[in-house]
């Protein structure tokens, strides 16, 4: 953990939601929530995880 006011920890997954949010989910939302669990799933295991090009920097 990393001291109080450091707001790297959140980094990650604000990043992940972001692309969540802005990649994926549909402007009108879903129609169920099934509908909704599946798609996103599909997002995060099949694209997010295999698919989309990650960038990650040894330096930092």
């Amino acid at each position: 953990m990393s001291r109080r006011g450091n707001c790297w920890d959140n980094a990650p997954m604000e990043r992940l939601f972001r692309s969540l949010k802005s990649e994926w989910i549909p402007v009108l939302g879903y129609p169920s929530i099934c509908d909704a669990r599946k798609n996103i799933g599909e997002y995060l295991m099949g694209y997010y995880n295999r698919q989309r090009p990650h960038s990650f920097d040894e330096g930092v």
